[in-house]
């Protein structure tokens, strides 16, 4: 029988993803689940967006350019301006969503065996992308004493080697929701700088931040040109997550005619997708303050509820939509699995992940799980009191 690559025995399984088939199983027996496992928003996608894709009058759906519609990033660039960040039109290359753009950054930033340093818990497709790439994860650990904050710089500069191409973060963070602030960003702006390492930013959350929190981007630091790369995409900005739309932005000519190389090999971005998302760029700043006010009402209500669980222990988010919440468990996969497979309140449950596949370091994580608080209140403080009466029948 033909054998399987290494590299596809290494592919990690999505911790999101994988109690799927329990999930499932639950809803056959006619338990209600409450999916906090995943960050699919429930807000409303834009109808402006919507519209665009039912009024487009398309005779043939040919092929649009490898980088993407010229018009889109012409006001992809427009967009950024408005919000502060010198992006012009050739820093942007259009992605098949973000999870393209961080394929193409690491596939022209780096080699096979080559390290990329990420703190940890992060978003647990970053291990898929590097096994996929033949590239090695580094972890640097955060810590939920601190609600994850960026580890000491000399944390970093302990781990980097020959082999160290780059660093890799999420701001706001997937799975924590911490927000880094500005002096964070210059300490690995320095750092980047100093080793000559390329400073690669997810930041497909910019827009979710809280408490008077302001996002600060990798574009905005003077002199990082050359070693800045950010990623974002459509899909949390404008609740478009099956657009598959994101893109790749950097001011260094040589990264963006590498990836360009990416790009023309998958020949293009979907027409369709793409038209939603230069229509979404019309989206009004009402429907962002709206969305910004229903989901710190959310976490805020989260926050609370999982406080209130002996032995629980959360870090409040400053962005996006996500907290890992500390458990009173050995093992959150087992409960996690358990919840779907063996336990349900007045016939309902919730969905979970367990937080172990956010982290590289094995063994870490083993007793949390990430929420995503992308449900309505009322939804929110129904599927905590489901996992305070699952956790006290799970611990007898």
């Amino acid at each position: 029988m033909p054998k399987i690559s290494n590299k596809g025995q290494q592919m990690p399984e999505s911790p999101i993803r994988k109690l799927v088939p329990f999930s499932e199983t639950a809803k056959k027996k006619g338990h209600k689940v409450y999916h906090l496992n995943i960050g699919q928003p429930d807000i409303k996608t834009p109808d402006v967006a919507i519209n665009a894709v039912k009024n487009a009058n398309i005779e043939v759906l040919e092929y649009s350019h490898s980088a993407g519609f010229e018009s889109y990033r012409n006001k992809l660039s427009q967009y950024y301006k408005a919000h502060g960040l010198p992006i012009d039109t050739q820093d942007i290359i259009i992605t098949t969503g973000g999870s393209e753009a961080l394929l193409f950054a690491l596939g022209s930033t780096m080699d096979t065996n080559d390290e990329i340093i990420i703190p940890e818990p992060f978003y647990a497709n970053y291990n898929g992308f590097s096994t996929a790439s033949g590239v090695k994860v580094v972890p640097v650990m955060s810590s939920i004493e601190d609600g994850f904050a960026l580890p000491p710089i000399e944390a970093f500069e302990k781990l980097i080697t020959p082999k160290t191409k780059a660093i890799l973060i999420c701001n706001p963070g997937n799975p924590t929701g911490y927000l880094y602030s500005q002096e964070e960003i210059l300490k690995l702006a320095e750092i980047v700088k100093k080793h000559d390492l390329f400073l690669i930013a997810d930041e497909v959350y910019r827009e979710f931040t809280y408490d008077g929190f302001q996002h600060f981007s990798v574009m905005n630091v003077e002199g990082l040109e050359q070693h800045a790369i950010m990623i974002d995409s459509v899909s949390k900005r404008y609740s478009m997550c099956g657009a598959r739309i994101g893109c790749i932005v950097s001011k260094n000519k040589e990264v963006m005619a590498t990836a360009m190389k990416f790009a023309q090999a998958r020949l293009s971005p979907p027409t369709y997708a793409q038209i939603a998302s230069e229509a979404a760029l019309e989206t009004p700043q009402s429907y962002f303050d709206e969305v910004i006010t229903e989901y710190k009402d959310r976490r805020d209500t989260l926050v609370n509820e999982l406080n209130k669980i002996p032995g629980v222990k959360v870090a409040v988010p400053k962005g996006a939509f996500y907290c890992i919440a500390k458990l009173p468990v050995k093992n959150a996969d087992n409960f996690a699995q358990w919840l779907l497979e063996s336990y349900d309140f007045n016939g309902e449950t919730v969905m979970v992940a367990p937080a172990a596949g956010f982290y590289s370091t094995p063994g870490v994580g083993l007793d949390e799980v990430r929420i995503a608080y992308v449900l309505k209140k009322e939804d929110l403080i129904k599927s905590v009191q489901i996992l305070k009466e699952a956790l006290a029948v799970y611990n007898n």
